[in-house]
């Protein structure tokens, strides 16, 4: 019986006999389910920021553009511009202006008579704030 109990809905208020008073009871719910509570904002958390980047970028291209504030990382195939933008400002606790993504397909490799592939990755090129500066270091 006990379970039963558990699933029977329960009475909020007890129901008065006159009529004026369930009318007002009424419409106090009603304004009570009017207001609306205000929405917190959830931080990212930089554990999952590592989840999305996977190395910086480095070539002789990618090194002219660290002059103009773009910087290049290579990123996990599912990750979009919005978690990008969130796992670098985690990360290196810089603001982001900017995000350009290119996918680059795999590319067929042979080795004698045996085809594989060499796989592919996403880049992405980020271009942050005037001043400020990301420390980058070769893998």
């Amino acid at each position: 019986m006990a379970l039963r109990n558990i699933f029977k809905k329960r009475k909020k208020k007890e129901e008065v006999v006159l009529k004026d008073k369930r009318v007002e009871e009424k419409h106090v719910e009603a304004e009570d389910l009017k207001v609306k509570k205000p929405r917190i904002k959830k931080e990212f958390k930089s554990t999952n920021s590592y989840g999305i980047l996977k190395f910086p970028h480095i070539t002789e291209k990618a090194s002219f553009l660290s002059e103009k504030n773009k910087y290049v990382f290579q990123a996990f195939k599912r990750a979009n511009k919005n978690e990008i933008k969130k796992a670098i400002e985690g990360i290196f606790g810089v603001d982001v202006l900017k995000i350009g993504i290119v996918n680059l397909p795999k590319k067929p490799r042979r080795m004698g008579r045996q085809i594989g592939y060499k796989s592919g990755y996403k880049k992405a090129i980020v271009t942050i704030k005037k001043g400020q500066k990301i420390e980058m270091l070769p893998r």
